[in-house]
């Protein structure tokens, strides 16, 4: 536990942002690879990916007293928060060893304001690690509004997110200057959650929220468009929803239709099973009007001794 231990220890500040500050299961730091830190302000949420026992329990009590001794430095008199989840691939135990959570919980994120629920399931309602593909999407609809305005006035840019979850990447693109973005999800309860997170940065229209399986239909999705950007960030494997060693094809293979010419697919996977290769090829094969142009960086709070498998944010290009 020594290198968290020795991370709580030289946290020089309080980040203003939600952010991971210590990501031990890129096995960057031998012995922690069942610990993360992340902090969503004004909350500390320890993860635990070891099953619960007598040693993970005592780690955790650590953690907690490195945390108390550096946050009466950090925030001098004010009540220190913190919560642990202990969590595998079937199940999630979270309970708050400190403090206490607030409800509603919004954090912030460059300049954005989002809800996140720390209390329940697997997903806090804004994935952390996806932060730079956030960036890069707010700064490509700046940028290519910006063109449109001086060379095609009055064009529209319109955004389809998939698998939107809670709908951050929406925010982000109309913060960006997007006319439109479409919303489509499974979860009818996140995409409530992701209207939440327009009202809370003052973006009452230009988005919809469509609570529907895409692999049922695509005909209104493709009404809709075209679209000048299509962002896919879909779960690894996800039964009755979305299985990438199967479902990744069927959804390439609709993107080309689904786009302007020189639009561009921003396509996401986040498996260690899985290396950009895959998604490459997939697109290769099923997609092959698409050019691939970039892969994006992880956030430099998701460091990884194997980049190929950590989060995977390609960018493609349809010529």
């Amino acid at each position: 536990m020594q290198p968290l231990l020795d991370a709580i220890g030289a946290l020089p500040t309080l980040p203003a942002d939600a952010q991971r500050c210590f990501h031990g299961r890129g096995g960057t730091h031998p012995g922690c690879d069942a610990w993360t830190l992340d902090w969503y302000a004004p909350v500390w949420l320890l993860t635990c990916f070891a099953p619960v026992s007598d040693t993970t329990l005592a780690q955790a009590e650590a953690v907690h007293q490195a945390l108390a001794v550096r946050w009466a430095t950090l925030a001098p008199g004010q009540p220190l928060n913190l919560v642990l989840q202990h969590r595998d691939e079937v199940r999630a135990a979270t309970r708050v060893l400190a403090g206490a959570v607030p409800d509603p919980h919004v954090v912030t994120e460059a300049g954005a304001r989002f809800r996140v629920h720390l209390m329940r399931g697997y997903n806090h309602g804004l994935f952390l690690d996806m932060a730079e593909g956030r960036r890069w999407v707010r700064k490509h609809v700046a940028e290519h509004v910006t063109q449109a305005l001086t060379q095609r006035p009055g064009e529209r840019f319109k955004v389809l997110n998939l698998f939107a979850y809670t709908c951050a990447f929406s925010v982000a693109a109309r913060q960006g200057g997007a006319t439109q973005v479409v919303n489509v999800d499974m979860a009818a309860g996140a995409l409530g959650i992701g209207k939440a997170n327009h009202q809370l940065n003052g973006l009452g229209t230009g988005a919809s929220f469509l609570p529907h399986d895409i692999f049922s239909s695509w005909g209104k999705i493709g009404r809709m468009g075209p679209y000048q950007l299509v962002i896919a960030d879909p779960p690894s494997y996800q039964k009755g929803s979305f299985v990438a060693e199967k479902d990744y094809a069927r959804l390439a293979r609709r993107l080309p239709g689904l786009l302007t010419p020189g639009g561009h697919a921003l396509l996401c996977l986040n498996s260690p099973k899985y290396t950009p290769a895959f998604i490459q090829d997939v697109v290769a094969a099923e997609a092959p009007e698409l050019q691939f142009m970039q892969r994006l960086a992880n956030p430099a709070g998701f460091p990884d001794a194997q980049p190929e498998r950590g989060l995977k944010v390609l960018v493609f290009r349809l010529s």
